[in-house]
């Protein structure tokens, strides 16, 4: 039996948190009432449907999995090779495991050991991939929703994280927090501190 995985990554654009990513295998013949259920690439949802689908997608598949890399690793590794790595961990937790994976993009996933095909834009015509991209927008935007209360000044409900104007504002005003991405520019405050990379387990 053909197992195949949907994959791809969220949050990678992002100045602050995680990048995360999601794996699914769905049952067979469930793409097309997934599509009549609504699922298509998560960036054309509204948080309110995104939320929804989540459950329509677990109900349809076989196995989904989140993987996700650390800020502390994004700057360590960089943000290309912490996505690439969020994804392989996402695909290795899913059981059974796929005979092979569809990946959102043109940059496979190193030393995965499984048959993969890259897709540019597959969460716009791959529906297992458009279904990954739901789970790891939702599971992202959780617990960015969560750390914005912890850390007020950044918008970061709104802005989830990314470069909107309030957080670039929050930035200069601010500084970062150890959840930002000491590696990119607009993070590099310059009153700030040395970087000290801290324990990441809360994420």
């Amino acid at each position: 039996m053909v197992r195949t995985a949907g994959v791809d990554e969220v949050g990678r654009g992002a100045l602050f948190g995680p990048v995360v990513a999601a794996a699914v295998v769905l049952q067979p013949d469930m793409e097309r009432w997934l599509q009549q259920q609504g699922v298509a690439d998560s960036k054309t949802l509204t948080h309110k449907k995104r939320q929804r689908l989540v459950a329509v997608i677990k109900s349809a598949a076989i196995d989904t999995q989140i993987g996700w890399v650390s800020v502390r690793q994004i700057d360590r590794i960089n943000i290309l090779q912490a996505s690439l790595k969020a994804m392989h961990r996402a695909v290795v937790r899913l059981s059974p495991q796929p005979n092979q994976c569809l990946v959102d993009g043109n940059q496979p996933i190193p030393d995965l050991g499984i048959e993969q095909q890259t897709v540019v834009k597959g969460d716009q015509s791959v529906v297992a991939i458009a279904a990954a991209s739901i789970l790891a927008k939702v599971w992202r935007d959780t617990l960015i929703i969560r750390l914005a209360q912890r850390y007020p000044g950044y918008d970061l409900a709104s802005n989830k994280g990314y470069g909107s104007p309030k957080h670039l504002a929050g930035l200069q005003t601010l500084g970062p927090t150890r959840y930002h991405r000491r590696s990119f520019k607009r993070c590099q405050h310059p009153a700030s501190p040395p970087t000290i990379f801290m324990d990441q387990s809360a994420l």
